[in-house]
């Protein structure tokens, strides 16, 4: 009888705490990121090593920018699963943000990781367009001195091109928009306009034409026929 007892009473916690996830998870869908993370926390404690929290925490961290948060949790998730791609990515991403906001020596010693973060990403899912953006914006950022080389970045915008023609040209537009080629990137911007016809393709070209390349008519022309 005891031991039915504290069979129903560790039950009973286990619905507690699965409870508290799905009220933060349902949080975190509504944006409630505040409210999110004090029942996020509260999981973790209970359950240190549960991977989808260390995520959404991570995640949490992430947007209110504070990269140090961020780095812990991914890189725990990260050592969890190796293979994953995603956890891959995540802690490039905010391990490269982190390297943007410390000196530059230090930022040095953490590019290595950063790049090895994407590549592994990369390279455990062929299919993963963002991480490819990451890598081509990766390598053009870069001085060619320490790893930035626009032959690397035009490799991942050519494996964007084979998933998605649209990421594909919008890459190659971004490349020519970083070196000043500015009719080559209009060229590129046009043909992923031309096919994805959404408001990301529409800003970029509309960027050009008003930023970089001085054409407001063209930029005016342009909202025009997308707002139609």
């Amino acid at each position: 009888m005891q031991i039915f007892k504290v069979v129903i009473l560790l039950f009973s916690f286990q619905l507690m705490a699965n409870s508290d996830f799905e009220k933060a998870e349902k949080l975190f869908q509504q944006n409630k990121l505040v409210e999110a993370q004090l029942l996020f926390e509260k999981h973790l404690k209970e359950n240190p090593n549960h991977t989808k929290t260390l995520e959404y925490l991570g995640d949490i961290a992430g947007a209110n920018k504070n990269w140090d948060k961020a780095i812990v949790y991914y890189q725990k998730i990260k050592n969890q699963y190796p293979q994953n791609a995603v956890y891959q990515y995540k802690y490039g991403g905010v391990l490269g943000m982190k390297a943007k906001e410390v000196n530059k020596f230090k930022a040095l010693g953490m590019l290595g990781d950063v790049e090895n973060a994407f590549l592994n990403a990369a390279k455990l899912d062929p299919k993963f367009i963002d991480a490819r953006w990451a890598l081509v914006i990766l390598y053009i950022e870069l001085p060619g001195i320490v790893g930035g080389s626009e032959t690397k970045a035009q490799k991942y915008a050519e494996e964007l091109m084979k998933l998605s023609k649209v990421d594909g040209f919008m890459a190659k537009g971004y490349i020519d928009e970083y070196f000043n080629r500015y009719s080559k990137a209009e060229s590129n911007y046009k043909k992923a306009h031309e096919i994805g016809n959404s408001k990301t393709t529409f800003q970029k070209l509309y960027d050009l034409y008003q930023k970089k390349m001085k054409q407001p008519q063209k930029a005016a022309e342009l909202k025009k026929q997308f707002e139609k």
